[in-house]
This record gives structure tokens, C-alpha cells and sequence, in this order.
């Protein structure tokens, strides 16, 4: 999987941060009882629901490479239609088709 360029940018240019931050989600995944598929759901709910097209491509395309069906993405956003509304999800799942695309 190959990282956005702003985010290898960030890297280059802040390499202790960046290994920081990355520490930090390795630290919150082992912190609590969910398993690495019920944590990518939420991880990709997030995205979805703060409207980030980075976050919802980045983390449908690491859950499709982890194995989940484009089915099972686009229910992650369908999920959300009722607290955020019509056009957030619609968004999404174009977000989420176009990485299934690529």
C-alpha cells in the first residue's frame, strides 16, 4: 500500500513525530478488547462521519486489503445515514468506489 505524498512529506520532514504518532494508534488498537476488524469499522465510521475523503479512502482501502467486501464498506457508511445525513454518505461511497476502482 503506498502512502499519500503529503503524509510521506510529513514523515520526511518530522520523522519523530510521525513515528509517534504512528506508535500512538499502534497503542490505542492494543488498549482496549476489539478485534483488528471491529477496529478498522470504527477507524472507517470516523472517517465517514468527520467527512474526511483522505480518512475514508485511506481506511476503506486498508479494509479492503485486509479483506472486507466493497459490501461491507459501503454498509459501514449506510450505517451512518441516520446521525449524519444524505449527502455525507453518498460522498463516501463515491470515495470508497473510487479506491475499489484503483
Amino acid at each position: 500500500m503506498s502512502l499519500p505524498k503529503p503524509y510521506v512529506e510529513f514523515q520526511t520532514a518530522y520523522p519523530e513525530l510521525a513515528q509517534d504518532f504512528e506508535a500512538l494508534g499502534i497503542k490505542c488498537r492494543e488498549l482496549g478488547p476489539l478485534d483488528e476488524r471491529s477496529c478498522r469499522l470504527v477507524k472507517l465510521g470516523l472517517a465517514i462521519a468527520t467527512g474526511s475523503r483522505g480518512g475514508v479512502k485511506s481506511q476503506a482501502r486498508r479494509a479492503l486489503d485486509e479483506g472486507f467486501s466493497l459490501e461491507e464498506v459501503h454498509h459501514a457508511a449506510i450505517l451512518a445515514l441516520p446521525t449524519i445525513g444524505f449527502p455525507p454518505i453518498i460522498a463516501a461511497i463515491g470515495w470508497m468506489n473510487e479506491v475499489a476502482a484503483e
